[in-house]
């Protein structure tokens, strides 16, 4: 009996048969955020919180970066912040020149406002919010670039200029008081910043993102 050759091509192995896909892939569809129309003025880590009224209570919102970006074409500056991981955004808002920083008392590193319309949820809602940084000098640098940018909106409005508005008072700013500073989220929250500092900086948003820009539509 002649021996099998191992090496011969058996006629089941010669068949290649062809399958078509049972479920067809759409195109990739690029999610557009509309943050990349726009120019990075300002970035910092932060935490946010919002005053809500029903419970009478300060309620943590997200820790990111906290952004102020100016639209190329319109030059509108607007607030954006994106929680980490996540990247859902927990505040977008346009700055504008009737909004006052209030100190949050007993600290010298938050600021508390309220906004009329913000869009981080739909639709937008009123809020008091609070944010907090790691140090009094990212609280003094936000404080800085989000005045520049109020002052840049009302010279595209016809809005007096944000300086001839009185200061606001704590009853007109709302509650001014946010959740209690622990030492250790003290400690925490200078050590993330001195990460940051020694990080490269890093303004791109992942294009599939969430849409931030729910007041553009």
């Amino acid at each position: 009996m002649a021996e099998e050759n191992p090496l011969a091509v058996k006629q089941e192995e010669e068949n290649d048969p062809h399958f078509e896909p049972v479920v067809k892939l759409t195109e990739q569809v690029d999610t557009k955020t509309h943050e990349e129309d726009e120019e990075v003025l300002f970035k910092m880590r932060a935490k946010l919180f919002r005053f809500d009224g029903d419970a009478a209570e300060w309620k943590e919102r997200g820790t990111g970066d906290v952004r102020l970006l100016e639209h190329k074409e319109t030059h509108k500056v607007r607030l954006v912040m994106r929680r980490d991981k996540t990247l859902k955004v927990c505040a977008n808002h346009v700055i504008s020149s009737d909004m006052r920083l209030q100190p949050n008392i007993g600290s010298d590193r938050s600021w508390v406002w309220k906004v009329a319309a913000d869009y981080s949820e739909s639709p937008a809602t009123a809020e008091t919010l609070a944010i907090r940084f790691a140090n009094s000098d990212n609280a003094g640098q936000f404080k800085t670039a989000f005045e520049d940018g109020q002052k840049k909106n009302a010279a595209l409005t016809t809005d007096a200029p944000a300086e001839a508005h009185a200061p606001a008072t704590e009853e007109s700013v709302g509650p001014t008081t946010v959740a209690p500073e622990t030492e250790t989220e003290t400690k925490a929250e200078a050590e993330e910043a001195k990460a940051e500092e020694s990080a490269p900086a890093d303004a791109t948003v992942p294009a599939d993102a969430p849409a931030a820009d729910a007041a553009a539509e």
